[in-house]
């Protein structure tokens, strides 16, 4: 039977949290279930909706639909309290509307026959469940950082915080945990910031989300099924570190990066549905790449809603005019970024020499970026779309990491997977990367020495796995198909059963 026909009975209901970081990658799921023929509705909040660029989330045929999150014009927060209010509002609220949603297509003869959401969105399984519609959370972090959840949660909570609460041991102590990669050796300083003391003043309520989402998982009848934006190749050991120990099935259905850069299609193709948040101001980017040699440019991007201090951004920029080289760098506007207030400061003091040596623009396409021939090397957050967009674009990394799991990538891509060099947080007493230490990085990658030509080697090894694994026969091909047919299989056990209250 042909796929495409075989799947179109299905209608998924795709529900991430409203941040970039969480639509993008589950705009390129929902593009690949249209592909095997399923139907998708796709929801945001007004806000993120206005944001997305209506022409490339449109052309390749997948419903959009907006709800208010009670925030219209966009939420910021300055204290845990704030956050606590806004997810109590966006369960209420999205929890009535998915509850209509599902009601009305069932009366209108077009029920949804799964609801895939990503982390923090729990309440949309609970909505799904009490409809009996099978669920699949898409988790959008490495295989890794699920393993180390799981363990905090299951049993190892007093351990990891007895490892943690020295913050003058974070380099230096070792946290084991079972069935992950005999190379990951962690420290407290390699662990998701939500397990460190302190870490943030966001964290006790990101803390309690995450904890919500496993105490969901453990409440599963069935096999809970967990979708990871990560490839079988790049984390064999830890896609089955707990899988033995947890009714779950994990399959590895990524990378989810637009198929336009993957399978070397055209990129002037408007029809491949590129990156939805887009600025109408390019400021030439791409020309000014065109215009350099292969592999000499640093692109620098700290993504969409890291707030990096002026003291850290001018030792940045005194790194890079060290260096000598072209640069890229993405510096946003101050002012709100995604979730809380950027407070406005002053430009940099180098910044004139700084436009003269390099390039600055407010946004770019981030993958566009990376598959250009003139990248050497990304200087990034950590974040895992911006990692995985550099592992399939072959690009080498200074891992940068910040805060959220950045740390735990930031290990990965240093010691595991070996296509970077990580900066190191301990040489300034404030905490600041110091300009010195960003050139020994750069140095290190952009360089033709060993551990450089090192680095290349592993990133185009991975770069061919990782675009390999989303071809026809492909490992993560082969487990978005054998997804689709386990919905199939769960949809004909429930006939009948679904939409009971």
């Amino acid at each position: 039977m042909n796929m495409v026909r075989r799947h179109r009975h299905h209608h998924f209901l795709v529900v991430p949290y409203p941040v970039q970081g969480h639509i993008n990658p589950a705009l390129q799921f929902s593009k690949r279930l249209l592909s095997f023929g399923a139907n998708v509705t796709f929801l945001t909040t007004l806000y993120m909706h206005r944001r997305m660029s209506s022409t490339n989330s449109s052309t390749f045929g997948l419903s959009i639909l907006p709800f208010s999150d009670g925030h219209d014009a966009g939420f910021t927060a300055s204290a845990s309290s704030e956050y606590s209010l806004y997810f109590s509002e966006l369960r209420r609220r999205g929890t009535d509307f998915v509850t209509d949603l599902i009601l009305s297509n069932a009366q209108q003869g077009h029920p949804f026959t799964c609801v895939v959401y990503t982390l923090l969105q729990t309440w949309a399984a609970e909505v799904a469940r009490g409809f009996h519609l099978p669920t699949a959370l898409l988790w959008i972090q490495p295989a890794t950082v699920f393993d180390i959840f799981y363990h905090y949660f299951h049993g190892y909570g007093g351990y990891i915080d007895g490892k943690t609460s020295d913050p003058s041991s974070y380099n230096e102590a070792i946290i084991e945990l079972p069935g992950l990669a005999p190379s990951l050796v962690l420290a407290p300083r390699d662990m998701p910031a939500f397990l460190l003391p302190l870490s943030s003043k966001f964290t006790p309520v990101m803390f309690t989300l995450f904890e919500e989402q496993f105490r969901y998982l453990d409440m599963e009848t069935k096999p809970a099924m967990v979708l990871l934006n990560t490839f079988e190749e790049l984390e064999a050991k830890a896609l089955r570190a707990v899988d033995d120990k947890l009714n779950l099935n994990m399959m590895p259905i990524g990378p989810l990066i637009s198929s336009a850069y993957l399978d070397g299609r055209d990129l002037n193709d408007a029809s491949f549905g590129g990156d939805v948040f887009h600025s109408s101001d390019d400021d030439h980017y791409i020309e000014w790449l065109e215009s350099k040699a292969e592999m000499s440019v640093v692109y620098v991007s700290f993504g969409s809603v890291c707030v990096v201090p002026k003291k850290q951004m001018e030792e940045i920029a005194r790194a890079l005019l060290d260096c000598g080289g072209p640069f890229l760098w993405v510096i946003r506007e101050k002012g709100k970024v995604e979730g809380r207030e950027e407070e406005e400061e002053e430009e940099l003091s180098c910044m004139e020499e700084v436009k003269m040596k390099g390039k600055i623009v407010k946004w770019c396409s981030q993958v566009e970026v990376l598959s250009h021939r003139s990248l050497g090397c990304f200087v990034t957050h950590c974040g895992w779309n911006s990692v995985m967009e550099s592992l399939v674009s072959g690009v080498p990394m200074v891992a940068f990491p910040q805060g959220v799991e950045q740390r735990t990538n930031a290990k990965l891509i240093e010691d595991v997977w070996k296509t970077g060099v990580r900066v190191d947080h301990s040489v300034n007493e404030e905490g600041m990367v110091e300009a010195d230490e960003i050139g020994r990085c750069l140095d290190i990658v952009m360089g033709n020495g060993e551990k450089g030509n090192e680095l290349r080697k592993n990133a185009e090894k991975w770069k061919f796995l990782g675009r390999e694994a989303v071809k026809e026969g492909g490992s993560s091909n082969k487990n978005l198909r054998n997804f689709l047919d386990d919905v199939g299989e769960e949809c004909l056990l429930n006939e009948g059963v679904f939409f009971i209250k």
